[in-house]
């Protein structure tokens, strides 16, 4: 219902109070070509015409009948004829028979008569409620005027009663009239046809004061006209800059609110339009503020959250800043940018310092972009179980309290805002994710190249919690202006990509140190040594991937957008540089680049059916007593310091047969990740070519590939010999080509207090030049040295890179057997120690640890 009154009863039963004097008789319809309109002639009970009279009665009847015209009113010789369909609009007719140049006179003043009474009609028209505060304004300034024109015609009358007053005088009365009339009366025509109201009636209004530049009259009397006009609706856009309240019965002010958005929508919507759409610029902005809409729009909008914080702010007002009128000087304007730098500056101070806006942001920097992880590790390691089942079976809530346990267990404890985190579980891969969020601007690859999808079903089926595990935040007002829903989802994905190849890394590094496990206790197979490289070289891509993403696109771009926020001026530059942080770094971490993102995802998987059939195949394979024999030592034998040994010949052809089909099953793996490397590269070469930031990921990418494909082992190279027997299970890597150089077999006493000296010697005796073959026995401190070396020259170099003192027991010169012939003497033989099997992998694993709170920091 509209809650603006109508017009009293009493004004339409009585319209001759209203000033409207003369009633409109509708004349019986007439022929075609007839004319438009009806005319009624009135006489004052006189039945001669005025050309029956001398030329001077002539003067004096017309004048008389001439300043009633000019109130609108009908003389005895001069009638009115209103014309349908336009409300207002007058035709002025005099009685022919009156003196021609009488005439000419008499209707060179009709126009004057006509525009008053189109004016009069307006100003009544316009005083109705629903004609809004600008109508209203400006017929109050209309009306002012019009009571100077009637004025100005009661002295006219006041000297015609003295005998001064002539046709031509009258005519030269009222010139000054004339053209002000005569302006107000084209403003008012478009004004009542048009039905404007508000914005639009003043800059009508302010038009025509430009058009009528050459006339300074009746410009000045158009833009005092503007002035009054504006003034209803200088006092709204005052009260918006200056409080933030819109004060607009009428529907007036350019700026809308939609009360249907609330604020709590910016949690809770992902497509919430609030900071857009709640308040909003419509139609029919003013001329003399357009060049500051958008600034007064966002003066207001502050003001509003500052008031919903419960933080009542008021713009300081003095007599110079009060909105009162739009002189020339543009004063206005000077007042309007200096509420919007009060209202942006104490927005901007309420959100940085009393709600700690950076302090948030480094917070979710730290869960979501894994700036400190030690709660991290601590949580996969306890949650393990539970994030191995599927997503519809896994509790959340037992999630919640395990997240809560290992945020109160490590480093996070102390950030106050650990407990505003909460972890939630994903219905669908982070692919299938990326690809209902249509608003991200993603390069999809044409159909034609565009990779098969997966099967649904069988996704739903393989898919856990370890690929689905995201982690949520609660943000308050107003700090979700800046974070709102769409804003954490983003920061979600790059999460759960992070998420994701933590788990990879973690899986790989277990599979590594299965082979380390079988390393310490003297078992080297073929299957063994194949299973390494492939592990190393998965391993090796999982790390650049993570260095990729942490060190070169999540750092730099966070600190950029960090120095940014330093010196914004308003919550607009934050919230725009916090989305492009964002995006650029959707966009970096491939996320935003369908093709390339699913072959790194068929990568990981492959390195994930490899960690698990490591972990589950070797362990059977070379150590099927370790779990009834360890007593604890470790589930894959680690730490024990004797090799197994074989029981009988029986399971040494079991265990040569096992070796053949554990070497065929990684054969496949190798072929896989070898074939997804390769088919990678030129993707992200030619990616590269457009994104420039891809260049360093695919240079290492290459850099990788070749490195696999130099390490592959060749099958005409080597010849490998199992040695079975009930001493030792020796592995022997040997040139397949005949030698007859003579090897020194060097026997030291070291002294080895641990596992740890042990691995130390045993690498730095592997690396010297010359040595074939090294073993060591911790417990009676005994290194065993085969190859072409130089005893002293040893000696001094495990003192300079250990620190430990060594003396030479033994040392004897012997020829090296032929290929293929065994050692006569199995108890002086040894594992050899292939390059592959360096330490510095191991050691190079630590870069991305988070055992160390501040090991994987994003500094």
């Amino acid at each position: 219902m509209d809650p603006t009154p109508g017009t009293p009863r009493w004004n339409l039963d009585r319209p001759f109070l209203t000033g409207r004097f003369h009633q409109e008789i509708k004349a019986p319809a007439q022929a075609a070509g007839s004319r438009l309109f009806s005319m009624e002639s009135f006489s004052r009970g006189s039945d001669n015409v005025i050309g029956s009279y001398p030329v001077s009665v002539q003067e004096l009847l017309v004048i008389d009948d001439l300043l009633s015209a000019l109130v609108g009113i009908e003389g005895r010789y001069i009638s009115i004829k209103r014309v349908r369909g336009k409300a207002g609009h007058v035709i002025f007719h005099i009685d022919p028979s009156m003196d021609l140049a009488l005439q000419e006179l008499t209707e060179r003043i009709f126009p004057l008569c006509q525009n008053y009474v189109l004016i009069n009609h307006f100003v009544e028209s316009k005083s109705h409620f629903r004609s809004g505060l600008v109508n209203h304004a400006f017929a109050a300034a209309l009306r002012a005027l019009l009571l100077d024109y009637q004025a100005m015609v009661a002295q006219l009358e006041h000297q015609f009663l003295l005998g001064r007053l002539s046709v031509q005088g009258l005519w030269f009365f009222c010139q000054p009239m004339m053209g002000s009339l005569h302006a107000l009366s084209i403003v008012v025509e478009k004004a009542s046809s048009n039905n404007f109201s508000g914005a639009t009636t003043l800059n009508l209004l302010q038009s025509q004061a430009k058009a009528m530049a050459g006339d300074n009259a009746v410009r000045s009397l158009l833009e005092k006209m503007t002035q009054r006009a504006s003034s209803a609706y200088l006092a709204i856009l005052e009260r918006w800059v200056y409080e933030g309240v819109i004060d607009d019965p009428y529907g007036e002010f350019f700026i809308a609110e939609n009360k249907s958005l609330q604020k709590e929508s910016l949690t809770q919507d992902y497509d919430t339009k609030y900071w857009v759409q709640r308040y909003s610029l419509k139609d029919g902005i003013p001329s003399f503020l357009v060049s500051v809409a958008g600034i007064i729009l966002t003066t207001g909008k502050y003001l509003n959250v500052m008031r919903e914080c419960g933080h009542n702010v008021q713009v300081p007002l003095s007599e110079n800043s009060k909105l009162t009128s739009i002189e020339s000087n543009h004063h206005y304007l000077e007042c309007i940018k200096s509420a919007y730098d009060f209202a942006s500056g104490e927005l901007l101070n309420l959100i940085k310092h009393k709600y700690d806006l950076i302090g948030k942001l480094r917070s979710m920097k730290r869960y979501f972009l894994l700036d400190q992880g030690d709660y991290l590790v601590h949580f996969m390691d306890i949650s393990r179980d539970e994030l191995a089942k599927r997503p519809e079976e896994i509790s959340v809530e037992k999630l919640q309290s395990l997240l809560d346990l290992a945020l109160r267990s490590t480093a996070a404890a102390s950030d106050p805002c650990h407990e505003e985190l909460t972890c939630c579980v994903e219905r669908v891969s982070l692919l299938k994710r990326l690809s209902t969020l249509k608003d991200l601007d993603s390069t999809e690859p044409s159909e034609g190249n565009r990779p098969a999808d997966s099967d649904p079903q069988s996704e739903l089926l393989s898919i856990t919690g370890l690929e689905t595990f995201c982690l949520s935040y609660k943000v308050q007002w107003p700090l979700s202006l800046i974070i709102p829903r769409k804003a954490l989802t983003k920061y979600q994905l790059i999460f759960r990509l992070l998420f994701h190849c933590k788990h990879v890394n973690r899986q790989l590094c277990m599979a590594w140190q299965v082979h380390q496990g079988f390393r310490a206790i003297n078992i080297l197979g073929t299957a063994i040594l194949r299973s390494s490289i492939l592990c190393r070289s998965m391993i090796k891509f999982v790390n650049s991937l993570l260095h990729y993403l942490t060190f070169e696109v999540l750092e730099p771009n966070w600190h950029l957008m960090h120095d940014r926020l330093q010196t914004v001026k308003s919550v607009d530059e934050v919230i725009q540089f916090h989305d492009f942080f964002l995006q650029k770094c959707l966009k970096e971490c491939l996320l935003l680049l369908p093709q390339v993102f699913k072959k790194i995802e068929k990568l990981k998987s492959v390195c994930l059916q490899y960690a698990a059939s490591i972990q589950l195949l070797v362990p059977s394979m070379y150590m099927p007593e370790v779990a009834s024999t360890n007593d604890g030592a470790g589930s894959f034998g680690l730490g024990r310091s004797k090799p197994w040994r074989s029981k009988n010949k029986n399971q040494q052809l079991k265990l040569a047969a096992e070796n053949t089909i554990i070497c065929d099953s990684i054969m496949k793996f190798e072929k896989e990740f070898n074939d997804e490397l390769q088919s990678l590269v030129p993707i992200l070469s030619s990616s590269s070519q457009a994104e420039p930031y891809l260049t360093h990921l695919a240079q290492c990418i290459l850099g990788l590939q070749k490195v696999v494909n130099l390490k592959q082992p060749r099958k005409t190279r080597f010849h490998v010999h199992f040695y079975l027997c009930e001493q030792d299970m020796i592995y022997d890597m040997s040139e397949s080509k005949s030698s007859s150089k003579k090897e020194t077999v060097l026997e030291l006493k070291v002294y080895m207090h641990c596992k740890a000296c042990e691995r130390s010697v045993c690498n730095t005796l592997g690396k010297l030049e010359g040595v074939e073959a090294v073993k060591v026995d911790m417990n009676s401190h005994r290194a065993i040295i085969t190859g072409e070396v130089d005893p002293e020259k040893v000696v001094k170099k495990l003192k300079k890179k250990t620190g430990k003192r060594a003396e030479i027991i033994t040392k004897k010169n012997e020829m090296a057997p032929a290929a293929g012939e065994r050692s006569s003497n199995r108890s002086e033989a040894s594992a050899v120690i292939p390059d592959h099997f360096d330490q510095t992998l191991v050691a190079g694993l630590s870069l991305f640890s988070d055992e160390n709170p501040n090991a994987c920091s994003i500094t």
